[in-house]
């Protein structure tokens, strides 16, 4: 007889402990309050089609006819040519020369580990911003490489401090992180900002990763949102795009990154992320059909589309900052805003306490590193306005009721 013995527990590895993500995470106890037989009203994540948003007809159709003409199989690991034509087009359209490589992934997500995991050895860092969007942070943790924040001004428009960014560049420092239109404040930058960033990362010799999928979705008549790498053909920049959110294709998993600057430079860098990219195959196949009509068909859909947010963003600025304990800078882009907020305790007992008793899920600002000592908490204002003035209405009895 074979002998017997216990299994012994499996541990998962020590560099987990550091991954969150916030917004997926509270998910878990929203979810026993619906197992309760409570109806949640969701402004935690940003997905337009839980809403009134639809992905366009021509992509649909783009995709449907990609898998009849047989495009089911493996696509090249860069992505397919007709992709990666149109993604170079748009990139020229928003000033961006010196491009050295593009490449298609699987939502912006990918792309992004793909590029810090190419960049950065163990406890090597990159500055990413507080708050910030915890994808990088968890991203960051998993290689090893230590968290290193600079912060977001919140009395100059959530703009970053230039003189504090700066501070906090190491010598085991590679590269900087600009969410632009930013998640989850709502922030577009000045050009002025824009140019600082870059003469920065140019005097320290850095990589900058333009997070810019929000570009699109501008709020303000008298706002223009500006591509990062377009300032800077001399400096290393990828910048990160994709269908998810102006093009309503979240679940399709489509993403891009557009690497710029001085070819030699580049050269070793971008070698090291292609051998990554073949390593992992490729990104979804026949979706990447949707990428030229998505850029280069109708747009129809984004004016309405900003339409539609402009009077939600509206909506809740004008809550916010009438309802006693809140206040907000009103985001210029995105469909996010991030209200303080002026109450004893913590944010996570807050947003816990207003979804078990009033079944409103937001996310805390403690999930995307915001500033010690702050207070605040992001709403996602896809919902229709209906649901909306429900949600704020329940959120300023709640305030009402635990803090006198």
């Amino acid at each position: 007889m074979p002998m017997t013995t216990q299994a012994r527990e499996i541990l998962a590895a020590l560099r987990l402990e550091n991954v969150r993500y916030a917004i997926r995470d509270l998910a878990v106890l929203a979810d026993e309050v619906a197992k309760r037989g409570k109806k949640i009203l969701p402004l935690n994540i940003g997905d337009p089609l839980k809403f009134d948003f639809a992905t366009p007809p021509h992509m649909i159709e783009a995709v449907h006819k990609a898998m009849r003409d047989g495009h089911n199989g493996y696509a090249p690991s860069l992505g397919i040519d007709e992709g990666i034509k149109a993604i170079a087009a748009e990139a020229e359209r928003a000033g961006i020369s010196n491009v050295q490589s593009i490449f298609i992934t699987a939502g912006v997500s990918e792309g992004v580990e793909l590029c810090l995991s190419s960049l950065c050895n163990s406890g090597e860092n990159v500055l990413t911003p507080a708050p910030e969007y915890p994808l990088y942070s968890a991203v960051l943790a998993k290689i090893e490489s230590p968290v290193n924040a600079y912060y977001l001004d919140e009395d100059n428009h959530w703009e970053p401090d230039l003189d504090e960014m700066a501070s906090k560049i190491t010598a085991k420092t590679r590269g900087i992180v600009v969410i632009n239109p930013n998640n989850p404040t709502g922030a577009v930058y000045s050009r002025h900002k824009l140019e600082q960033i870059c003469e920065l990362a140019r005097r320290h010799n850095l990589v900058i990763f333009a997070d810019e999928i929000y570009d699109k979705l501008i709020l303000d008549d008298d706002v223009q949102h500006i591509s990062l790498a377009s300032l800077a053909p001399d400096v290393p920049v990828v910048t990160f795009s994709g269908l998810s959110k102006p093009y309503l294709a979240p679940g399709w998993r489509v993403g891009w990154a557009i690497c710029s600057g001085p070819k030699e430079a580049l050269k070793p860098y971008i070698e090291g992320v292609h051998k990554l990219l073949r390593a992992r195959l490729c990104s979804n196949g026949p979706m990447q059909y949707a990428i030229k009509p998505a850029l280069e068909g109708p747009q129809d859909h984004l004016q309405a589309m900003n339409g539609k947010l402009r009077r939600r963003r509206d909506l809740t600025v004008q809550w916010a900052n009438s309802t006693p304990r809140v206040s907000c800078v009103s985001p210029k882009g995105t469909f996010y805003a991030f209200p303080k907020l002026d109450i004893p305790g913590d944010d996570l007992d807050f947003v816990k306490g207003v979804l078990t008793e009033k079944q409103v899920l937001v996310v805390h600002g403690s999930g995307f590193g915001q500033k010690s000592g702050t207070k605040h908490f992001r709403i996602v204002f896809l919902p229709d306005e209906q649901t909306l003035t429900k949600a704020y209405a329940a959120m300023a009895d709640y305030l009402r009721e635990h803090y006198k």
